[in-house]
């Protein structure tokens, strides 16, 4: 496929290289792909990649280069880029208790749509989310799309804490909180994955670029895994 992108100043030591203007699952094997050759080939020049949903964020080393040598160089690394099917993402299944008792929006979401708890498991479940971008807090990533019949739109007031492994959803996005903090997006269920761990060498299981697919499994699972509700 063909790549276009354009490369915009982000600061004193940050460029933005935007890839598309809409949200388009199109462009995550791109970017992924685009984060990889750069983080490979001038590693020793750049201070960090923040991909997202149609952007790639370089922050530079300002002792190495400039504006126009860090433009020139990433137009040169990107000017061949080839998309292939390692730049996919892997497939991640979480798992997901889905109950009242952890998901106190189940009922909302499912009165908005005048359908059933049930169907809202099935309608969550059925689908396969790609990873855009993790941010807000450590290990949460920004998940979609979620179908147009299951859509909701975020609470009216966030909640002051929600707990770690709160599975949820808002608009047409879903996401997994990693750690307990407030937040607006209805809570459907709640997994045992870590989705942010301190003492892992990746710290997250997951990147941008990874599909998810959420499995429902049934409280007495949800228990032995080690997941806990009050």
């Amino acid at each position: 496929m063909m790549v276009q992108w354009q490369i915009e100043h982000a600061g004193p030591d940050a460029v933005l290289i935007r890839f598309g203007e809409q949200i388009n699952t199109d462009l995550v094997p791109v970017i992924r792909a685009a984060t990889k050759r750069l983080q490979n080939s001038l590693q020793e020049e750049i201070r960090g990649l923040v991909p997202s949903y149609t952007t790639l964020m370089l922050c530079y080393d300002p002792r190495k280069n400039d504006f126009p040598s860090i433009q020139e160089k990433i137009q040169q690394q990107l000017s061949n880029l080839t998309i292939s099917n390692t730049h996919l993402g892997k497939l991640i299944e979480i798992p997901v208790w889905y109950h009242p008792d952890v998901g106190p929006d189940l009922q909302h979401v499912a009165d908005f749509h005048q359908i059933s708890i049930e169907e809202v498991i099935r309608r969550h479940t059925e689908n396969t989310y790609q990873i855009f971008a993790i941010g807000f807090a450590p290990g949460f990533a920004y998940m979609g799309n979620v179908p147009q019949q299951l859509a909701t739109p975020r609470l009216k007031t966030p909640r002051p804490d929600v707990a770690a492994g709160s599975v949820a959803i808002a608009d047409q996005q879903t996401a997994v909180y990693p750690i307990s903090t407030p937040g607006g997006w209805n809570i459907l269920g709640r997994t045992t994955m870590k989705m942010f761990d301190r003492q892992s060498p990746k710290l997250c299981p997951v990147l941008p670029g990874d599909q998810v697919k959420f499995v429902s499994v049934s409280k007495a699972e949800f228990l032995l895994a080690g997941g806990q509700f009050e």
